[in-house]
């Protein structure tokens, strides 16, 4: 289904992301609360990897700091050779726009906005033409299966026809990372299972997933857990 994505070949040492010495400290007043410490984590292209851990572990404020929609307090990020530990708001939404990719549990489409337009999305911040933003958009999603459902709004479609519009989505500007969080979340078992074959088919083509998840089932369909308590990596395994 995901054969239309362009090949990347796999190299040794082919580093996509290194976080050394990661802190994350928030201030309530006079209280820190220490989201993050001391994390150091690399990953490669063509990574399939889950990161796991309970409430409060810290997953998410690390999956935030990872698709740069939060900053690090103390040490370093560098994805995809540039690091972006110390960008301005300007410069990060631009990298979020160019080299990442998100997929929410709760979708984040625009309730008004019909399939293609959901899609074309990330196409208009980036400048591409009306004309080009909706031929790949069709593409995208004529890949994932809705090539008939171009212009149904979200109400019109089910749950994981939802998830397949965000998926195509994330995908339309070939980003080096996908962040997928909690991707089954508001789905049922079987459609659950069929958005994680297409994020398998997905990384099968050479996209980067990253899949931040509570469900030790979803965790193990990647390659790698990574696994998170109070802030730091207790675990760091590969999938047998």
């Amino acid at each position: 289904m995901a054969t239309w994505y362009p090949l990347k070949r796999k190299r040794k040492n082919n580093m996509l992301i290194q976080i050394k010495n990661l802190s994350k400290i928030y201030k309530l007043g006079e209280i820190e609360v220490k989201a993050l410490l001391d994390v150091d984590l690399d990953i490669n292209k063509n990574e399939y990897v889950a990161i796991m851990g309970p409430s409060g572990s810290g997953k998410s404020t690390l999956m935030n700091i990872l698709g740069c929609l939060d900053v690090l307090s103390e040490g370093s990020y560098v994805l995809n050779d540039q690091d972006v530990s110390n960008l301005s708001d300007d410069q990060l939404a631009e990298i979020r726009n160019k080299e990442i990719g998100f997929i929410f549990q709760t979708f984040n489409l625009l309730p008004r906005a019909n399939a293609s337009h959901n899609v074309e999305l990330p196409l208009i911040y980036s400048g591409t033409s009306r004309i080009k933003r909706k031929e790949l958009a069709q593409v995208a999603l004529d890949k994932v299966g809705l090539a008939d459902r171009a212009t149904h709004k979200p109400n019109e479609l089910s749950g994981g026809q939802r998830q397949r519009v965000a998926i195509a989505r994330a995908l339309i500007n070939n980003p080096s990372i996908v962040l997928a969080d909690e991707p089954t979340g508001n789905l049922d078992s079987k459609t659950g299972l069929e958005i994680m074959k297409i994020l398998q088919n997905l990384h099968r083509a050479g996209n980067t997933i990253i899949v931040v998840t509570h469900e030790e089932e979803i965790a193990r369909q990647c390659e790698r857990i990574i696994r998170l308590f109070d802030g730091r990596i207790v675990s760091d395994k590969r999938v047998n």
